[in-house]
């Protein structure tokens, strides 16, 4: 197993037993799992950012800290969350992270997801210039969103 994964599965392990918060320290974290505390900031931005639904505080310095907190949200607000949290352009990753959370938490079906994980693949969009395809990918999600918000009304 990569030590990325290590990390990760540490931290999910940590937010699980907690309720949902766990306060690390960089670079104790770094001499645990030996590696630079560079790939502990790696982890966490890319494993334990907004779109998979955490709220990430830092502290730097010596007593500095790294706070991590899962977002608890009602379905309906977690999707409010997203649409909101969805800029002007939406990368590929960036869609399938939301996605990801929002099945976790309950907030779409498994069928739901996977529809707008196909609907907003480069595949679906091949048609579309590449430079055009982040731009409409987040309108078509944001449409989805909205959707799924009036259906369960």
């Amino acid at each position: 197993m990569a030590t990325s994964d290590l990390i990760a599965g540490f931290i999910q392990e940590l937010l699980d037993s907690s309720s949902g918060i766990a306060e690390l320290r960089r670079g104790i974290l770094a001499e645990k799992f030996s590696c630079a505390p560079s790939q502990i900031n790696y982890v966490i931005s890319t494993r334990f950012s907004p779109e998979h639904g955490y709220i990430v505080e830092s502290r730097r310095g010596g007593g500095g800290y790294i706070r991590i907190s899962r977002v608890r949200n009602t379905p309906r607000q977690l999707i409010m969350h997203t649409v909101n949290s969805v800029g002007e352009r939406l990368s590929p990753r960036t869609a399938a992270a939301f996605i990801s959370n929002l099945l976790y938490e309950g907030a779409l079906s498994g069928e739901g997801a996977a529809i707008m994980a196909a609907a907003l693949s480069d595949n679906a969009l091949r048609s579309i210039a590449p430079e055009h395809r982040d731009l409409i990918r987040a309108a078509i999600f944001k449409q989805m969103l909205v959707s799924v918000l009036s259906e369960n009304n």
